[in-house]
């Protein structure tokens, strides 16, 4: 398959979404892609075989208003890590437009340091037409949690340093005694008092919890608006989970945060988001209300994760619930023809009338009821 897809205009797309969605929308992703290339052996290169892509991302579209929580949920290695790393440019997206609602002076610098080489439309930027090394003036708007909180820092770094580094970057305090009392204020943000103790302390001196405190404060020390949370709780004991979930709300709260909070539970995506988008395989199958997919699911791939949720009741806990889910999920280097998710079905063995369209043609994500879309044919004439 190949790589190119001829997109519409970016004035038409941008100027068709304001108008049905209004301009309190902070990000919106259009069949964004990002595909991995297969190193080729000497006799694929000999016999002149076509090249082979790792098809991560491919051509999913969603938007994120802003303030709000969104979640991308699904199986470990379905896309959604690469998703948020390609949407604030930490990987090069391999098609598609990322338009964004940046602040007015961001806006005003990017066009003084590239001109018309970039897409600019209103308060909007498409992320996309930026080259990586000009990406600096929106780095302090475009902030990322890390899953792993020791993998992330540093450890010949003091906290102290960890979290000035990006002061040093962009500029920020003029001398060193302002730029510690903005880390000391960053480490009070986060719960970690005294602030002056913790400061001068190295990761491995910290526990867990302690670090991915640490973490969340260098995400937000910048005052970004728009922050990816890899899944930032995976990590951590169950009993800290609930202590970082609410430390990320109150920031939210305090600082106008946006969300994109990547898990594979559903049931912290339920806790924490607005509105909830099941990944499989590279592409977004259901997207609803947080509440309204957990209680109403369409997509039987979103019931199936439904299903494998553990029950509360604890004289429930004994009895194994059967999921509605067959086989293991495929290659995103081999994705399966048709719909992606037509191998490990059970809905299509109860209507197989389906079998053609779904073996054949991949469905297209459609607003099946308001604001609860779904790329099922199931849902679909």
């Amino acid at each position: 398959m190949s790589m190119e897809e001829k997109l519409p205009p970016r004035d038409e797309i941008l100027q068709e979404f304001l108008k049905k969605y209004g301009s309190n929308v902070l990000l919106y992703a259009y069949k964004l892609k990002k595909w991995f290339p297969i190193r080729r052996g000497i006799k694929e290169v000999l016999l002149r075989k076509p090249p082979r892509y790792v098809r991560a991302v491919d051509g999913i579209t969603f938007y994120i208003r802003e303030g709000e929580t969104f979640c991308l949920v699904g199986e470990s290695g379905c896309g959604k890590t690469t998703t948020g790393r390609t949407l604030i440019r930490l990987l090069d997206p391999t098609g598609g437009y990322v338009f964004y609602k940046a602040r007015p002076e961001t806006l005003k610098l990017l066009k003084e340091i590239l001109g018309e080489k970039i897409y600019i439309n209103g308060d909007y930027v498409d992320l996309t037409t930026i080259p990586t090394k000009k990406f600096k003036p929106l780095r302090k708007e475009l902030q990322i949690i890390f899953q792993d909180p020791y993998g992330s820092l540093n450890p010949r770094f003091k906290i102290k340093d960890i979290l000035e580094e990006p002061l040093l970057v962009h500029g920020i305090g003029g001398s060193a005694e302002e730029r510690e009392k903005i880390v000391l204020k960053a480490l009070e943000d986060v719960k970690l008092t005294p602030a002056d103790e913790f400061a001068y302390r190295y990761p491995h001196m910290l526990s867990g919890g302690q670090r991915q405190r640490v973490v969340v404060a260098r995400a937000v020390i910048l005052n970004p608006r728009f922050v990816v949370a890899d899944e930032p709780v995976s990590m951590l004991d169950v009993s800290i989970r609930a202590e970082i979930l609410e430390l990320m709300m109150e920031l939210k709260k305090r600082y106008g945060l946006t969300y994109l909070f990547i898990t594979h539970d559903l049931a912290v995506a339920r806790y924490i988001c607005d509105r909830i988008a099941v990944m499989y395989l590279g592409t977004i199958v259901e997207i609803a209300d947080s509440d309204i997919l957990v209680e109403n699911p369409l997509h039987p791939y979103t019931k199936a994760l439904i299903a494998a949720v553990p029950e509360p009741d604890p004289s429930l806990r004994h009895k194994f619930k059967e999921i509605p889910i067959k086989g293991e999920i495929p290659s995103a280097a081999a994705i399966p023809p048709g719909c992606r998710f037509h191998p490990r079905c059970v809905a299509l063995d109860q209507h197989p009338e389906l079998k053609e369209k779904c073996t054949g043609t991949q469905p297209e994500l459609i607003e099946y009821e308001k604001d609860h879309w779904v790329a099922c044919w199931l849902y679909q004439k």
